[in-house]
């Protein structure tokens, strides 16, 4: 059944192929069937690869293949194709805001059973972890990330980026910069944290 108008077996594309290939035709006196056909091809193929140009430059979304079906998403709102890449950077910024409001819910929801923690050579187990965001040393007043990159192997999800933080601890007020590696999982419940690696970088260095 056509559609909007347009015969079945004639598309805009080809429609546009011939008349401007009949134009050409026009313009020289002598012209065989063969040549007018070779002329439709030659304007195809100069349309197909004008076409591939663009989707290529400014279409594309800001992902790229990468070997071993390694793709790689930049966290940007007009980059974010994949709903699994939007829903676990949110996730990322709920973790980020979880640490402000001392909120184990919010954490034992994100963590994975089993889930391992290291910061520089220090390991946690996730009981650990949430021990330490309900009654730890360190009081946090502000949380963010910066930088964030969604890189999918199959099924699992890693992100890296920059988590940063302001408080007081023992020693005073700090501001801290960690850069992160966070690997997600899709569980019934939904994606969570299997492992999460924090680098401190050292206050010299900011």
């Amino acid at each position: 059944m056509a559609r909007r108008g347009v015969a079945r077996g004639v598309t805009p594309l080809s429609r546009f192929v011939r008349q401007l290939t009949s134009r050409i035709v026009s313009h020289r006196r002598y012209v065989s069937p063969m040549t007018s056909s070779a002329l439709q091809v030659f304007v195809s193929l100069i349309l197909a690869d004008a076409a591939l140009l663009a989707v290529t430059t400014i279409g594309l979304p800001a992902h790229f293949a990468t070997p071993a079906g390694h793709s790689t998403w930049v966290a940007r709102d007009r980059d974010l194709q994949d709903s699994d890449a939007r829903i676990v950077l949110r996730l990322e910024d709920e973790w980020a805001a979880a640490l402000v409001r001392r909120d184990v819910a919010t954490f034992r929801r994100l963590l994975a059973d089993g889930f391992v923690y290291t910061e520089d050579d220090r390991t946690s187990s996730r009981a650990e972890v949430l021990r330490d965001i309900a009654a730890g040393a360190d009081t946090v007043t502000a949380a963010h990330n910066e930088d964030m990159r969604v890189h999918r192997f199959a099924t699992i999800l890693v992100v890296t980026g920059w988590l940063i933080v302001r408080g007081r601890g023992a020693g005073g007020p700090f501001d801290r910069r960690y850069r992160f590696t966070d690997t997600w999982l899709r569980r019934d419940q939904g994606w969570q944290i299997v492992a999460a690696h924090d680098y401190l970088v050292p206050a010299e260095r900011h």
